[in-house]
């Protein structure tokens, strides 16, 4: 592709603004003990609660796409350290289901609430037409990512 072609210089731009993320991530779980897939871990689990998802061990594996062994030592992991416990599900005895702990939330707020702050007054200077630009393009790009990592998965490319 043609290094001048709009559309790749948004992908690197995009890419340029997940580096910078992935490195403050690694900052706060170098800082806490945590391994970057810890935190990965809850960032789905706290979406999760947002979205009113019962997050179980196997569904949280399946967002990270590792293993069960592999999940439950992380589990046991974020456990031991007060960030994730694990209760029955009310609806069924048998499933566990993971809870984000109070100590996580306030952990998370104290490193990226700066960081959150000030990318939400970044934005005021964008009117509704152009957040729902972004929006949308942010939705698309996240689709097309999730597809082609789904596609490798399955064998393909």
């Amino acid at each position: 592709m043609d290094d001048q072609d709009p559309g790749l210089r948004l992908v690197h731009l995009l890419r340029s603004v997940t580096m910078e993320l992935d490195l403050f991530a690694a900052e706060f779980a170098g800082r806490n003990g945590l391994h970057p897939t810890d935190v990965r871990a809850l960032i789905h689990l706290l979406d999760a609660g947002r979205e009113g998802v019962r997050a179980t061990p196997g569904w949280l594996g399946a967002k990270l796409g590792v293993n069960s062994a592999s999940t439950t030592a992380l589990i046991d992991r974020l456990e031991r350290l007060g960030l994730v416990r694990r209760e029955r599900d009310t609806e069924d005895r048998r499933r566990v289901l993971l809870v984000v702990q109070e100590e996580a939330v306030r952990l998370g707020w104290s490193f990226f609430g700066p960081l959150i702050h000030e990318m939400v007054g970044a934005m005021r200077s964008f009117d509704e037409t152009e957040l729902a630009a972004v929006r949308r393009f942010l939705l698309a790009m996240r689709d097309v990512a999730a597809a082609g990592r789904s596609g490798r998965q399955d064998g393909s490319a």
